[in-house]
């Protein structure tokens, strides 16, 4: 018996679940970092995640509607654990014009303390 898609989400990490919905946005490069660890957040949390996404997709849509996709494709994950997610999309010919190189995300104020 095949497992159904609720299921088998509540079975993957917060991190698979987004790796997993982005694919439907085709993309040529993805990364979902856990940035967790560098907020105030008990240890082993999934709460703060940091997207880059590359998808021809993109093209020709301002960043703020890549941003309306993604968090249409993510709403339950946002709706519940995810309390903050840093979102890079960008169309293929962007990616190439950065160097293929995703910004650093800046140091939190509570991060790093116990």
């Amino acid at each position: 018996m095949i497992p159904d898609t609720h299921q088998r989400n509540a079975e993957m990490s917060i991190q698979s679940t987004i790796e997993h919905k982005l694919q439907a946005l085709e993309p040529t490069y993805l990364t979902v970092e856990n940035e967790s660890h560098m907020h105030h957040v008990p240890p082993n949390s999934e709460t703060h995640f940091k997207v880059t996404v590359v998808s021809p997709r993109f093209a020709g849509i301002m960043p703020v509607k890549r941003h309306q996709q993604i968090y249409a494709l993510l709403a339950d994950e946002l709706a519940g654990p995810v309390h903050a997610l840093a979102l890079h999309p960008y169309t293929p010919d962007e990616w190439q014009a950065r160097g293929a190189a995703r910004p650093d995300s800046p140091n939190c104020r509570g991060g790093g303390q116990s």
